[in-house]
């Protein structure tokens, strides 16, 4: 029965009942989708390569300017020089404190013949007794005052004022001459002969 009719139409009947249209867009979707994988991939691969060179050249540079450093690197001679930049520091902070104290103790040995300077204006030369010549006597006094402080007064012989100060240091052994000029004040002059001294 089955041979009476045409293979060729039994198998064209039979064929078509199938439905594989679905099948073989699936299949065209799943191939594109391959080939666009690949080719995402390929493209990634050959970024990272490029990265990886670059960053290859990266160290080797760096590896070459360590190495080079490193040879021009002298460990002694970095710790002679740190030693003595600390001893240097030290001599310093040192002078620094030694000078500190020594200000200070001028600035209350001043501060002490200051007051007994005042303390001597104060008094007279007979300790505030006599009334008359009293301004030729505390005159008096301090220049003799000044004297003991390495201090000579020269009185200008036209008018009589006070105008020239000779300022000796026996420490230093040398030798100050000052003009005093009226219109700076008797502190400003006070401050210079203590420096100067």
């Amino acid at each position: 029965m089955l041979l009476d009719e045409d293979p060729a139409a039994l198998i064209s009947q039979c064929t078509s009942h199938f439905k594989i249209a679905n099948d073989t867009a699936s299949l065209l979707r799943i191939s594109d989708s391959l080939s666009t994988l690949s080719q995402f991939r390929t493209q990634h691969l050959q970024s990272l390569q490029s990265s990886l060179s670059q960053l290859s050249r990266t160290h080797q540079t760096l590896s070459a300017n360590h190495s080079h450093t490193l040879s021009q690197h002298n460990p002694t001679n970095h710790a002679a020089e740190i030693l003595r930049l600390d001893t240097e520091k030290f001599k310093i902070a040192k002078q620094a404190s030694d000078l500190e104290i020594e200000g200070e103790r001028l600035q209350q040995e001043r501060e002490r013949l200051s007051g007994v300077a005042q303390d001597l204006e104060a008094e007279g030369v007979e300790g505030g007794e006599r009334e008359k010549a009293e301004s030729e006597d505390a005159t008096i006094l301090k220049l003799k005052l000044y004297r003991t402080l390495g201090i000579d007064v020269e009185a200008d012989p036209t008018t009589g004022q006070y105008n020239k100060a000779v300022i000796r240091n026996a420490a230093k052994g040398d030798v100050h001459v000052v003009n005093i000029d009226p219109k700076f004040s008797r502190h400003f002059y006070t401050n210079y002969f203590w420096r100067t001294m």
